[in-house]
């Protein structure tokens, strides 16, 4: 420990609430240490105790005993705390309860300096397991030890050093970082963009700021999807920067004065609104990560679809809660084949957002959807789309979404009844529109023609969900076996999707809000299931909805399982086998761009029979796994293996564990990476990978997949590979998706 610190330390220290979310940045050095061996764990809100280490303002800022998610235990909402939004100094954040990691205003590294010194004075004991006393799991209890008390939590938990629950850092990682800590973990500015990309700035701002009522209604609009976003511009080369599309109070050439709402639509307390682009100071995790490119094809197609067609809006639209909440009534002046189109362009970014979103971590609603499945979209340019956009109008009411995060503590059985009401009388008028319209347009076929082509040549037109239990992935195209469900999804169902699980979700909402979004997002899943529904013959639309929902309650039936399923009007698709469903999914993978999905597959031919088969043994592999396969070369391959697990049905909310059908889960192996959360690593030589497969086929019981886990995994006890085989992954990540990448976590990094 230094005894006199530098000027230049002693000066940081003073300015350290000023400074702390000015634009500055780990030293390199640092970073990557940091990244590679902290941000792994510490990234977005689910970092344990809110210590966010992705950005050096997050150090600043320390750590917090608060639990963002803990909405099933929170009666009444909590106190936003998101980074670089709601609170702009560590004085202000030490006003919200957090604490310092770094000691004040003495540099001696603090209580991030003293957890590294536990874990390299107490490291992992041998032995293959983590010993009890290391707690793990999502919900594991976090000691959050404040700077006073470091000592009697040292004392009780010897084996809780950082980084937690895995290997310590090497001597000269550890030295460098104790090092700066002790001079006070002084950060250095951010690079500054090129003078390319700053116009791109001013070019992208002016589009988003323009003076007519249109276009303020369209920049709304897009607002309020792209705020999830890390945007960057296509056209320029590459360097690794992003934005955020954020309302501003201030215009371009002035700094950015950020209007910190809980949601995007909610009322920014001023009539001076401007949207900007504000760098992106954070490291990119893979779980957060939404890339969203802009370029002057962008532009000129959001001109085409918005601006240049001959329509009026003749008002904004409100900030009240029931007109902002409901974008058929906010955005009813614009054209809605434009709004479907701009979501359908990049429909996989649409759909992530609930998936990533702004909470990084899969939100309450996960368990409502299936492990794995399939999504297609109805037809933007089919016949009838003007009347289509009058019905939506008309239905508005019937479309109210939940959202009120702060609304009082309970959501009664009568609340749900009224929303199930409000759906079954939208299924029902959809319902007669549908028939009504197929008798007024004699080529209104129920036929193919009705799912959208992606224009020949877009890959979004044909969507995989694979669901990790509380996180999940969308990838582009149908991957993986023929799925048990599947969805068609038209532009009400993908609007509300959005406004309820991405642009109305506040992860720092109550219980009754997060029980609301889940129980509503059982009617928006039953819907897009029907969809699909639609295009089977009509015998075998009941049947097969049944069979979906096994074991599902009374209430369920009443309200979700309406009989509309069946709808009189038959299919026009021509079926000639027992298993129409197996038909048309065949049908939809050999029309739809993309939808061999090559990014991912076929894996290598020796997983082949691994993807035939279903039952219990494959119960018994954890959600994700990544294998590396090195060939005679030292080239490394790399695959994912995701667990599906199988369900009666997911019409409720509790009880999961009683739905499980461990005798249908399966596996999909793809290559590459799906998945942020990888469970568990496999490491092996190709010549052992038909061996590899071979024995996880043979599995049986726990002990079988401990043994595979020791033949060829490395755990979290592996000090000599585990570090070097996670920086390895990350960094073919990288190389091989350089836009698409992000760090992976490794919170949930099994112990079996």
């Amino acid at each position: 420990m230094k005894c006199a610190p530098r000027f230049a330390v002693v000066l940081s220290i003073l300015l350290l609430p000023f400074l702390a979310h000015s634009d500055s940045d780990y030293p390199p050095a640092v970073k990557s240490i940091i990244q590679q061996r902290c941000m792994v764990c510490h990234g977005c809100y689910d970092a344990p105790c809110q210590l966010k280490l992705e950005a050096w303002a997050g150090l600043q800022r320390g750590a917090s005993k608060e639990i963002v998610y803990n909405g099933s235990k929170r009666l009444v909402a909590a106190q936003p705390t998101r980074l670089f939004e709601d609170a702009q100094t560590v004085e202000e954040w030490r006003k919200l309860g957090f604490y310092p990691m770094l000691e004040e205003p003495t540099p001696d590294g603090g209580v991030l300096g003293r957890m590294l010194a536990l874990k390299q004075d107490h490291p992992l004991p041998a032995g293959q397991f983590l010993p009890d006393t290391i707690t793990l799991g999502l919900d594991r209890e976090q000691q959050c030890t404040k700077p006073e008390a470091f000592d009697t939590f040292a004392a009780d938990y010897p084996l809780w050093g950082m980084p937690y629950g895995l290997p310590g850092l090497d001597h000269e990682e550890h030295a460098t970082l104790t090092e700066w800590l002790e001079d006070g973990a002084p950060g250095v500015p951010l690079a500054n963009p090129s003078a390319a990309e700053e116009d791109a700035v001013l070019r992208w701002e002016s589009f988003f700021n323009g003076a007519s009522l249109k276009q303020k209604l369209m920049a709304r609009y897009m607002y309020e999807h792209l705020f999830v976003g890390n945007l960057y511009f296509s056209d320029l080369e590459q360097t690794g920067n992003y934005y955020n599309l954020v309302r501003s109070r201030t215009p371009t050439g002035q700094a950015i004065d950020i209007i910190a709402t809980r949601l995007p639509y909610d009322d920014p307390g001023t009539a001076d609104i401007y949207y900007r682009l504000q760098p992106l100071r954070t490291t990119v995790l893979a779980k957060r990560h939404m890339p969203y490119a802009l370029n002057t094809q962008r532009m000129q197609r959001w001109q085409s679809l918005f601006l240049d067609p001959e329509y009026e809006v003749t008002a904004l639209p409100s900030y009240e809660r029931d007109v902002a909440s409901n974008p058929f009534i906010a955005y009813r002046q614009l054209p809605q084949t434009a709004r479907y189109k701009f979501m359908l362009d990049e429909a996989q970014f649409t759909i992530m957002g609930y998936i990533k979103g702004p909470v990084c971590r899969g939100q309450v609603a996960l368990n409502v959807i299936d492990d794995h499945f399939w999504v297609v979209f109805l037809n933007p340019d089919r016949k009838g789309v003007k009347e289509d956009a009058d019905f939506l109008a008309e239905q508005s009411s019937h479309l109210r979404l939940p959202g009120d995060p702060k609304r009082r503590v309970l959501i009664t059985l009568a609340e749900w009844r009224g929303y199930a009401r409000e759906q079954l009388e939208y299924l029902k008028a959809k319902r007669a529109y549908a028939q009504r319209m197929s008798v007024d347009h004699d080529s209104a076929e129920v036929n193919l023609d009705l799912i959208w082509d992606g224009e020949k040549t877009n890959e979004n037109a044909a969507l995989t969900i694979f669901r990790h239990i509380n996180s999940a992935s969308v990838v582009k195209g149908l991957v993986g076996q023929q799925p048990k469900t599947a969805w068609v999804i038209d532009y009400s169902l993908l609007e509300r999707i959005h406004y309820l699980l991405v642009a109305g979700f506040d992860v720092f909402g109550n219980v009754a809000h997060q029980l609301e979004t889940r129980l509503y997002m059982d009617f928006l899943r039953m819907e897009g299931e029907q969809n699909f529904l639609y295009f089977l013959p009509e015998k075998a639309r009941i049947p097969l909805r049944n069979f979906w929902y096994r074991q599902a309650e009374s209430d369920a039936k009443k309200y979700l399982m309406t009989d509309a399923a069946a709808f009189e009007r038959p299919t026009d698709i021509q079926f000639h086998t027992n298993n129409p469903k197996q038909e048309l999914l065949s049908m939809l993978q050999q029309r739809l761009p993309g939808a061999a999905a090559p990014k991912y597959q076929p894996a290598d031919q020796r997983f082949t029979k691994l993807q035939t088969l279903q039952g219990k043994p494959f119960s018994l592999m954890p959600e994700v796994a990544f294998v590396a396969v090195s060939d005679t070369n030292n080239e490394t391959n790399i695959f994912t293996i995701v667990h599906n697990d199988a369900y009666a049905n997911n019409a409720h909310v509790f009880g999961e564990a009683q739905r499980r059908i461990p005798e249908e889960d399966y596996l999909t192996v793809v290559k590459g990476f799906i998945g942020a959360y990888p469970n568990v690593f496999f490491q092996l030589p190709d010549s052992e990978l038909s061996q590899f497969v071979a024995d996880l086929e043979a599995m049986r019981s726990e002990d079988d997949y401990a043994e595979l886990v020791s033949q060829y995994g490395v755990r979290r006890t592996n000090l000599s590979s585990f570090w070097p085989l996670s920086d390895k992954l990350n960094a073919h990540y990288l190389e091989h998706s350089p836009i698409e990448a992000g760090l992976f976590d490794l919170n949930r990094y099994e112990n079996r």
